[in-house]
């Protein structure tokens, strides 16, 4: 079975390529912002915000490739649940992390699988994370340090890298912290037959 990975992450197609897959990628292009704000007009909550996005991902990128398994996913950045999106800018990365300083937070990392245009498997997981006490001048050497970089993560962090150092604490799944909760994934694969174990 082909295998669809619905996203322009380099970071999720690194894992997918350290896990052995071979994949091609396709890029949804959906609104996310419109679909996100929607659902939070609506009250929804940030963990099924992130699934109902990797859903649409993975919907939209289905019925351009019938003949196989399409992979979408999403994560959602929540902060006693406020969503905060991708730092715009190093200014919005620094005021980020210091908001986040000596603060925990949530990761919910959504995976929707699809086939024949239709879900088939589905994977939520939520990820705790604790950040230490920061002081204002570690915060701008780290900007001035990992940016642009950071820029395209949510909490202005890389915790694969130097953003290790942010934290005391992370609770959960580590690869769903890089936004694809990799092992329940290659489970379903293997499960399903379309790796071997």
């Amino acid at each position: 079975m082909k295998i669809v990975l619905a996203s322009g992450s380099t970071t999720r197609a690194r894992l997918f390529r350290a896990a052995g897959l071979d994949f091609e990628t396709d890029l949804p292009r959906v609104d996310e912002e419109t679909i996100r704000t929607a659902l939070q007009v609506e009250g929804v909550s940030p963990r099924d915000i992130a699934d109902a996005l990797a859903e649409a991902k993975a919907r939209k990128v289905s019925s351009r490739h019938p003949d196989a398994v399409t992979i979408g996913s999403d994560q959602v950045f929540d902060l006693d649940g406020e969503i905060l999106s991708k730092p715009a800018d190093p200014d919005a990365a620094r005021a980020q992390i210091a908001r986040l300083s000596g603060r925990r937070h949530r990761l919910h990392t959504a995976i929707v699988a699809y086939e024949d245009a239709e879900p088939v498997w589905r994977h939520l997981t939520s990820v705790r994370l604790t950040m230490r006490p920061l002081s204002g001048g570690y915060i701008e050497e780290y900007v001035a340090r990992n940016w642009p970089e950071i820029g395209g993560s949510p909490g202005a962090y890389r915790l694969e890298e130097e953003g290790m150092r942010l934290f005391t604490a992370v609770e959960g799944d580590f690869f769903s912290v890089q936004g694809m909760p990799m092992l329940p994934l290659l489970s379903w694969m293997i499960d399903r037959g379309y790796l071997a174990a």
